[in-house]
């Protein structure tokens, strides 16, 4: 469904060069679920608007939904749904009316376009709120409308730019429901953007991590995080040079990992967390080190990332500059497909 060689983007931003993405290899292939992660900047969106043929690449080739987005964007186009980041819907008319035009704009028939709008509404749990005008809808209502939006022509692959942000819990749940649903019920394969890595970590068939416009890490969250991360062991003593001696003690244990010591406490990752803390404690007690506290935990894709490059995926201040060259570029190329749809 989706086929990326050697993409890449490049805006001028104040007289310098920014690379936005930077030869970025991808293949998505029908039926799945990926995940598309990476902190501001890193390129995430600036992909997804080259997929979706809304910004020209600036280099390298992608076939999208079997249509190539330089020279046939409009076949791509008739092909996808892309739901972004902001409402689609419009605030004057009816939400059965606003599915309608819809379905008409993608050359349906008047019938057609009703049957499908009435379709997406029960899709989506939307019924019963038809006759309602999208200024009325609650946030998650009002996101599944977006969605029902991005649903009307069926399309083979739905593109979804950070779906639940801003919504309160229940209507995140609500919308992965439906999310899960579309691929589960309708084999559609859904490309995602979010922030909320607990969502991808647990929703998602595949992960896909980018960086400074380049994929960095590609697979099912558990391998990801298994092979790049390692659960941790985190034990806490009475004083600074006990944990010194801990951390001394663990790079011995056979299938430690990394080892630090901060003050009183001393984390080591580990392959096999369960495995690795009884023979340290064992170890530790023959050396005479007093343990307060000892625990495990598995690894986050937060980790992964950590791992990756030494940072939090999490942090996001360092890359403003990239982010606001990037959100730049995406506007023109925006700007730039409206006109070319309205032509």
């Amino acid at each position: 469904m989706i086929h990326a060689r050697g993409l890449t983007r490049r805006f001028k931003i104040k007289g310098a060069h920014v690379d936005a993405v930077r030869g970025l290899d991808l293949d998505v292939e029908e039926g799945q679920l990926v995940a598309f992660l990476g902190p501001n900047g890193a390129g995430k969106s600036t992909c997804l608007r080259m997929f979706t043929s809304l910004l020209p690449p600036t280099s390298g080739t992608a076939v999208v939904a079997g249509r190539d987005v330089v020279s046939d964007p409009a076949g791509v186009r008739a092909r996808i749904g892309y739901v972004g980041q902001k409402s689609g819907a419009g605030e004057n008319f009816r939400v059965r009316d606003e599915l309608v035009t819809q379905g008409r704009c993608y050359g349906l028939t008047r019938p057609q376009a009703r049957e499908r709008a009435d379709e997406v509404l029960a899709m989506l749990d939307l019924g019963s709120l038809a006759e309602r005008k999208p200024g009325t809808l609650s946030g998650g209502q009002r996101r599944r409308l977006d969605i029902a939006l991005g649903l009307v022509h069926r399309p083979r692959l739905l593109f979804l730019d950070e779906p639940s942000t801003g919504l309160d819990p229940q209507s995140r749940a609500n919308i992965w429901e439906h999310i899960l649903r579309l691929r589960e019920e309708h084999g559609t394969t859904v490309f995602l953007t979010t922030h909320y890595l607990e969502e991808a970590d647990n929703m998602a068939a595949r992960v896909v991590i980018v960086d400074h416009g380049r994929v960095i890490a590609d697979g099912a969250a558990g391998r990801l995080k298994s092979d790049l991360a390692g659960d941790r062991v985190t034990i806490t003593t009475r004083d600074a040079a006990d944990a010194a001696r801990a951390a001394g003690i663990a790079e011995r244990v056979a299938g430690s990992g990394e080892v630090t010591a901060d003050g009183t406490t001393v984390l080591l990752r580990v392959s096999h967390a369960g495995a690795v803390l009884p023979e340290y404690l064992r170890s530790l007690d023959e050396a005479g080190v007093k343990v307060l506290t000892a625990e495990t935990s598995r690894p986050t894709l937060d980790d992964v990332f950590l791992a990756l490059t030494g940072r939090s995926l999490r942090e996001s201040d360092a890359q403003g500059d990239a982010q606001g060259g990037e959100q730049g570029g995406e506007q023109g190329g925006e700007q730039g497909a409206s006109r070319d749809a309205a032509a």
